[in-house]
């Protein structure tokens, strides 16, 4: 036997001479006995010391223990280590609770001077953390299980090899499974049961057992005493921590692994041991797992899936800088779990048919794959030196304070203590040796799978594996803008878990790893990128299926951006596809992006209103159509497809063939329930709607027409009048354009434009409206009805009759000064009483889109009574304006001009905001699209374009009503 202290020398310069003075003070005050040793074992014991804050605790804490691990040979007293925490189990649980942790102290120091003396290599000290960490698991179990005996849950065994607890086990993962433990590391288990197999009292519950024996266990190890804590506990590798106990009944683990386990769990899984309780179930569960971890058939998708665990990290140019300063040694560029990576997604692909490549431990893999001929004999090595040099410095960083980091300290002065205990007194080399080392390691990790699709961004790596944020990837995400990057990493992972319908599937899965990426981008290049990804997230956790869906999604990109723009800025087509997924199935249709003929669809919708089995299942076939080519409609408005005059047209005939397949259902509705009436009616559109310049969101402003067969007629049931009998049809009618049902919303209807307004009948008769138009209509009133369109009658003549009577009281003669004197004061009312909500109120302000209106409503009015053209909608009546020289060509263009931008600028606008936002302040990629919409090179452009234009567009509008 040979003692520790000879088999050691000094692992570095003394950092801080006075720190270890000070400590060798304490030492020798404590116990002037152990002078002679302490004088001899000082030259190796002063560097530790000078620059371990924790190591010197130790020894300050039990000067006699540090006297005896310097006399020991350390194997022999590590194994007598050993043996001490195993014999804990016959103990009560306050003595053991210290025991171990007093255990933990020595087995700390003892490893530590192994290490930092050259004593043990890196094998021999990760693989004595491991053992340690093994013992102490099963000495924790023993005494835990012991109290639930005396408690009188657990009927304790009497024979057999199955542990304190037959049926319960722990494996653990990670490195500690591997026997690659690092220094202050916690320990990964993951706990299993068979529910058939625990000896419980009677009445006691399998699940409510295992749970409490668990908490029992993790406590025992990491509650923190005066004494510190043994390990932490990390149980969340085991199936989906989210949504499982921490306990899990094995029927239900290989379930969950068979269904959607994924290939990081696999990977995982490679290092998988048993380590505590029932050993022998235990290494039969990993028996059954073994299927699952080593495919032997693996289709190009599974293959894809497996290279994207490498692909989600960013890989450094040649030119990169990676830093020393503040690194992290394990997750980071060029770490230690890039090795891991490299070697685990080549176990994966490989393993299956190929034994010799499944062993647990990194190197040991490393250096079969090298023997097969899949690695190079100079890689292998290179990766090998890597990872004797950054575990070696990750555990030098772990033992200046006992802290579970693998990061670099980022002040001078503490890396220097790092670098000390690694044997270096000069930082700067130090600092060089690290980096090169990591460049070495992110250079051969760019080297594997080279031909593949980067999973990364060009922000940084994007990793999803796991059950815990990754520091990388949440700096990622920070660096795109999200403000909550772990709420953003915790969703995707929960979407890899398969927690929703589009990933459930494996094939799924595999899709989305690829999607991810893309999403995240796209998001990041919309400018918004937190309204974007939460839309998405609405939308994507709805979907019934994903395949087909995100199989679109990867082979059209420009097509995906663009749904992540539309999540981006336009919330009233997110909200349809967040609240009907299914809208997007029309997407894959070929014509999506066609032409947009309404008129295409009024068979089916007729039809589907044919077959409906009532009236509410009539207004759920109308909104189910109108969903889908509203959608269809905003979709091209926000790809730049479709023109305002073209939106604009289709939004109204959408609403004009809701109109026509409601009508008769809100007539025979009238009929069912107070019989046939001998007469006709029509619905008036006015507004937008009747002018055929609706955009997303706009409202119907409508007029019902009707005329009795007789004065005297009645309805056939219940003898209604017809102002009662077509009141009713109308009131039925705005229900089915307006009321909410399970299908969504149609329109908001406004009747206020008819006769009297809101004091008056809600249907209006035929004679009534002649009668009115022609005695008492105001001004306004008139201009209103210059949109005025027969949308459906009961009849072709009633309709020609109903758009007759419009056109008749707009031509009848008026002052044509004392019209544009009315004119000129309701605007100027309107003024005063709605001024322009800001520089984007396209409406509202001087130039806008009413000063447009009320020019071409004022001549339509002015010059009708001569036969001058009638149309309602705004472009074209100022065209046929100037066809019959009823004004100017200039001030009729600048009309048209403002006209045509405002119309462009507002159908975007409306599908993305929600009132007069200052659009100065949203995202640059969405003032992007206003430009292009506009016609302009950059927003700035577009904004002095636009003041122009309204300008002239005033000056024109005054040109007008004063001509």
């Amino acid at each position: 036997m040979t003692r520790l202290l000879d088999q050691m020398g000094p692992c570095g310069p003394v950092i801080d001479a006075r720190a270890a003075d000070r400590l060798r003070s304490q030492l020798l005050a404590a116990d002037p006995a152990v002078a002679p040793l302490f004088d001899e074992a000082w030259p190796v014991l002063a560097p530790v010391f000078g620059a371990s804050t924790y190591l010197a605790s130790l020894a300050r804490r039990d000067p006699a223990r540090l006297a005896d691990l310097l006399r020991a040979d350390p194997l022999a007293r590590f194994e007598d280590l050993l043996a001490r925490t195993e014999a804990l189990g016959i103990g009560d649980l306050a003595a053991a609770k210290g025991a171990l942790r007093r255990l933990k102290a020595e087995a700390h120091l003892l490893i530590a001077l192994a290490d930092l003396g050259g004593a043990w290599d890196l094998n021999a000290v990760t693989r004595a953390l491991a053992r340690f960490a093994d013992a102490t698991l099963q000495a924790a179990l023993t005494v835990a299980a012991r109290e639930e005996a005396q408690a009188g849950r657990l009927i304790p065994p009497e024979f057999g090899d199955y542990g304190p607890v037959p049926g319960f086990f722990c494996i653990a993962m990670g490195k500690h499974g591997a026997y690659e433990l690092n220094y202050s590391s916690d320990i990964d288990i993951s706990v299993f049961y068979e529910p058939d197999a625990l000896p419980l009292a009677p009445g006691v519950e399998t699940q409510g057992f295992a749970v409490r024996l668990t908490h029992r266990l993790a406590d025992l190890m990491q509650d923190r005493t005066a004494d510190g804590y043994v390990f932490r506990v990390d149980l969340r590798l085991r199936p989906d921590p989210a949504s499982t106990p921490p306990a899990v009944p094995v029927p239900a683990a290989l379930e969950y692994y068979e269904s959607v386990g994924q290939n990081w769990e696999r990977a995982a899984f490679i290092k998988a041991r048993a380590c505590a309780g029932d050993l022998p179930r235990a290494e039969a569960f990993l028996a059954e797992l073994i299927p699952f971890i080593w495919r032997k058939n693996l289709d190009f998708a599974s293959i894809a899936d497996i290279h994207s665990i490498k692909r989600q990290i960013h890989v450094h140019k040649v030119d990169d800088r990676l830093t020393a300063k503040g690194m992290d040694l394990k997750l980071g560029r060029g770490g230690i779990r890039e090795i891991e990576f490299y070697v685990q997604t080549q176990q994966l692909i490989l393993g299956g048919r190929h034994p010799d490549l499944r062993s647990y431990r990194t190197l040991d893999a490393l250096t079969a794959l090298r023997d097969a001929g899949h690695v190079t004999a100079q890689a292998c090595e290179e990766m090998t030196l890597a990872y004797h040099l950054l575990r070696g410095v990750e555990h030098r960083i772990q033992m200046l304070a006992d802290e579970q980091t693998h990061k670099l300290p980022e002040s001078d002065t503490e890396r220097k203590r790092v670098a000390a205990l690694y044997g270096h007194g000069r930082l700067r080399s130090f600092d060089a040796l690290v980096e090169r080392t990591l460049k070495t390691v992110n250079r051969r990790y760019g080297e594997l799978f080279p031909d593949e699709e980067p999973l990364s961004s060009k922000f940084g790596s994007l990793i999803f594996t796991g059950v815990e944020d990754d520091p990388e990837t949440l700096a990622t995400l920070t660096r795109m803008g999200f403000s909550n990057p772990p709420r953003v990493s915790q969703t995707i992972r929960g979407w890899h878990h398969g927690h929703i319908a589009a990933t459930r599937t494996e094939r799924g899965r595999e899709l989305f790893t690829r999607l991810a990426p893309r999403l995240l981008d796209a998001a990041q290049a919309t400018g918004s990128p937190d309204p974007a990804f939460n839309r998405f997230a609405d939308f994507f956790s709805r979907l019934s299926t994903g395949v087909q869906l995100q199989s679109l999604f990867l082979a059209q990109p420009a097509l995906f951006e663009l749904i992540v723009r539309v999540m981006a800025y336009a919330p009233r087509l997110a909200s349809t596809l967040a609240r009907r997924p299914a809208a997007i199935d029309a997407m894959l249709d070929g014509d999506f992006f066609g032409p947009i003929l309404i008129e295409e669809e009024r068979a089916a919708m007729d039809r589907a209103v044919a077959e409906a089995p009532g009236f509410e299942a009539a207004m759920d076939a109308v909104r189910r159509a109108h969903r889908e080519q509203t959608f269809r409609i905003g979709v091209q408005v926000m790809s730049g497809t479709a023109s305002a005059e073209v939106a604009g047209a289709a939004f109204a005939d959408l609403a004009d063939l809701c109109i026509q397949a409601l009508g008769p259902a809100a007539l025979a509705e009238a009929e069912r329930i107070g019989g046939e009436f001998p007469g006709e009616v029509a619905v008036v559109a006015l507004g937008k709607c009747g002018s055929r310049e609706m955009s997303a969101g706009s409202d119907l402003d409508l007029m019902t027409l009707y005329r009795a067969s007789e004065p005297a007629a009645a309805s056939s049931v219940k003898g209604w009048s017809a102002d009662v009998f077509y009141g009713r049809f109308t009131q039925r009618l705005i229900a089915a354009l307006s009321t909410p049902t399970g299908e969504g919303e149609l329109y908001e209807v406004d009747m206020q434009l008819r006769p009297s307004g809101t004091k008056g009948p809600v249907a209006v008769s035929f004679a009534a409206f002649e009668d009115y138009y022609e005695r008492e209509a105001e001004t306004w009133e008139l201009m209103a009805l210059t949109r005025a369109r027969v949308v459906w009658a009961t009849s072709p003549a009633f309709a020609e009759a109903g758009q007759g009577a419009v056109d008749a009281a707009l031509r009848r003669p008026r002052d044509r000064a004392r019209t544009a004197t009315d004119v000129r004061e309701m605007r100027e009312l309107m003024e005063q009483e709605r001024p322009p909500k800001g520089a984007w109120d396209l409406k509202l302000s001087p130039g806008g889109l009413v000063d447009i209106e009320f020019a071409a409503q004022y001549l339509q009015l002015a010059y009708g009574a001569e036969g001058a053209p009638l149309r309602q909608n705004t472009a074209e009546a100022l065209t046929e304006a100037e066809t019959a020289s009823l004004a100017d060509h200039a001030p009729l263009e600048a009309l048209r001009a403002a006209w045509r931008l405002q119309q462009d600028l507002t159908q975007l606008l409306k599908l993305a905001l929600t009132g007069a936002e200052d659009v100065s302040q949203e995202p640059k990629g969405f003032r992007q699209l206003l430009a292009r919409a506009g016609g302009a090179r950059d927003f700035k452009a577009l904004r002095a374009k636009l003041d122009r234009v309204r300008q002239s567009a005033r000056a024109a509008y005054e040109v007008i009503l004063n001509s």
